[in-house]
Formats: C-alpha cells, sequence, structure tokens
C-alpha cells in the first residue's frame, strides 16, 4: 500500500470520528407532551411564559432555585424548574427556549434561552431641516 492511500483512510476515519463526535451534542425540539412520553431524552421545548402564574425565586433563601409555568407551542402549561438564577428580564421575554428533561410532574431545564422584545421599534425617523 502506497504511503498516499494510508494518509487519505487515516483522514477519513478523522473526518467520520469528528461527524460522529458532533452529532452526539443535538437535541431535537419537541413539547411537553414529547417529554412525557420520553422522560429520558433531552428536549428543547420552545414556548412562552405563563405570566398569570407565580414565578418562584428568592435569592436570600436559594439563589439557585427558579421555577416558572411555561405554555408550549401546543398549548400545554407545564411547571419548569430551573437550578440556577433567573435570567435578568425574564418576564419581558417575547419566547422562552427550555432545553432538559421531564422528571416526574416537573420539567427539569438544563439551559433557558430568551428571545427577547426587539430595541428597535418601526417608529418613523422625522427629519427637520435646517433653516
Amino acid at each position: 500500500m502506497k504511503k498516499i492511500h494510508i494518509i487519505l483512510l487515516l483522514a477519513i476515519a478523522i473526518s467520520i470520528g469528528a461527524i460522529v463526535a458532533m452529532t452526539g451534542d443535538y437535541t431535537t425540539y419537541g413539547s411537553f407532551a414529547l417529554s412525557k412520553s420520553n422522560p429520558d431524552q433531552t428536549l428543547n421545548v420552545v414556548g412562552y411564559l405563563d405570566k398569570e402564574k407565580e414565578l418562584k425565586y428568592d435569592p436570600e433563601v436559594d439563589a439557585n432555585y427558579f421555577e416558572f409555568t411555561m405554555n408550549d407551542k401546543d398549548g400545554t402549561n407545564q411547571v419548569v424548574y430551573y437550578r440556577g438564577a433567573k435570567p435578568q428580564d425574564f418576564e419581558r421575554s417575547e419566547q422562552i427556549v427550555v432545553k432538559g428533561s421531564m422528571e416526574g410532574a416537573k420539567f427539569h431545564a438544563k439551559e433557558i434561552l430568551m428571545k427577547c422584545p426587539s430595541k428597535y421599534t418601526d417608529d418613523e425617523i422625522r427629519l427637520k431641516e435646517k433653516a
């Protein structure tokens, strides 16, 4: 076997190894119903904060305990538990993505991503001419 063939085989093996290593970290998007039926699977659930329900966060008691209620895209209302500090401006977020899994009756989030309201508005800009 020639040296070039050995080098090509090694390059292909390294490429396949890199692809397999990268695909192991991906999670799928789903709903709370899918998470309940597959409690061992980590899912990304997209939804909205239920602003009528109470946010449970008291940094004086436990700064790493945050609990809130969220509605997913299917309309399922679910309590979400997060072991970390409450994100800044959480109540103002337009959309929430929680990454985690169902444990008992609560969804345990490992990460929280927020889509915050746009700071840019469609207001008309008026220019004044100098006289």
